[in-house]
């Protein structure tokens, strides 16, 4: 294969500027097709976007000649169907974070595709920045000395919609298999696995205290990195302040980053600080879109695959699993039977 047609299932907000560009401009890719269940949606994506064909089904989208990898950009709710729609053509398939609502379905995946021999790449696109490769190559190079403990803290205001109307899909367990901790601290984990590798031993606690719906919106975590060091991990998404720290500590120094944004990266080694700039492109995904299209046109090597995104839908399912009980099978199905659901009443909309 020497250029990637690609199809985009699912051509919403996330294709306009962070990923569909990529497709378009990344070298060796050329984006020949989209779909949309919103049919004239689908063609506008179309039209604007100098994209020869869309659909309305994502059956016809995976069935068209001319393409020859999808990319998956629903809600997670629809990657297990998709991606398996995908692999049952043999096309390869370009998957959204979180890579689906639990470790059970990202099993089922990634089986299915070792199966037909059939390429999973799931967009966990931070793996591909420059800012953190710059971490990952400071805790290989030794600069900071062995890693004594990691630490991470997000906060973020609280969803203060009325509970009577239709909430976002990230707040509908159904669709995204639980609360922001897929949809945002996903990325955290991710990255925390491709810096530190594997994280193991993971436990954690999950609760509802102030927001009008049924998943969590406070997760903390603790967890072992494969040399032994320690360390926690702390979502507040009802805080009334911001807070984004990943803090990596080792006995000669130390690296400070934020998961989202770009602000500088600050590196201490003994009495020397460091701040470096690493400014992410305008289309975010660009760097790993374009390691996706060289892996296979078979000159390079993506870093972000099924198996790598499947760990971290291990480890959120371990954080989260005193909350919902067990996380296998449709447990979205049943949020009355979740140990951590609260039987407190909504709070009123103010």
């Amino acid at each position: 294969m020497e250029q990637v047609r690609w199809g985009i299932i699912g051509c919403g907000d996330v294709c306009e500027v962070k990923s569909g560009p990529a497709f378009q401009n990344v070298p060796r890719s050329k984006l020949v097709a989209v779909m949309r269940r919103d049919a004239a949606r689908a063609e506008d994506y179309a039209k604007r976007h100098g994209v020869g064909r869309s659909y309305h089904r994502a059956q016809d989208l995976v069935d068209d000649v001319e393409v020859d990898a999808v990319y998956i950009a629903t809600p997670p709710g629809t990657h297990l169907e998709y991606a398996l729609m995908a692999c049952e053509a043999k096309k390869p398939a370009y998957v959204e974070k979180p890579m689906a609502r639990s470790f059970a379905e990202c099993r089922i995946m990634v089986d299915a595709f070792a199966a037909a021999k059939v390429p999973l790449f799931v967009a966990y696109y931070r793996r591909a920045l420059d800012r953190f490769r710059v971490a990952r190559d400071l805790v290989a190079s030794g600069d900071l000395g062995a890693i004594t403990g990691v630490s991470y803290r997000y906060a973020s205001e609280p969803y203060r919609e009325a509970p009577t109307g239709e909430l976002p899909w990230r707040f509908r367990a159904e669709e995204s298999g639980g609360g922001l901790l897929l949809d945002l601290g996903s990325h955290t984990l991710d990255i925390l696995d491709f810096i530190l590798g594997p994280l193991e031993k993971v436990r954690g606690d999950a609760r509802n205290v102030a927001s009008p719906y049924d998943v969590e919106d406070t997760v903390v975590m603790h967890f072992a990195t494969a040399s032994g060091a320690l360390g926690t991990a702390q979502w507040n998404f009802a805080s009334a302040v911001s807070a984004d720290e990943i803090v990596i500590s080792g006995d000669k120094g130390e690296v400070r980053l934020g998961t989202f944004g770009d602000g500088p990266i600050e590196v201490r080694v003994g009495a020397r600080i460091e701040h470096l700039e690493r400014p992410n492109p305008r289309t975010i995904q660009g760097p790993m879109i374009e390691s996706v299209v060289e892996d296979l046109v078979g000159i390079g090597r993506s870093a972000s695959t099924g198996a790598t995104a499947a760990r971290t839908s291990a480890v959120m399912d371990a954080a989260l699993a005193a909350y919902y009980g067990s996380r296998e099978g449709e447990f979205w199905r049943h949020p009355r039977s979740w140990p951590g659901r609260p039987t407190r009443q909504a709070p009123e909309h103010r």
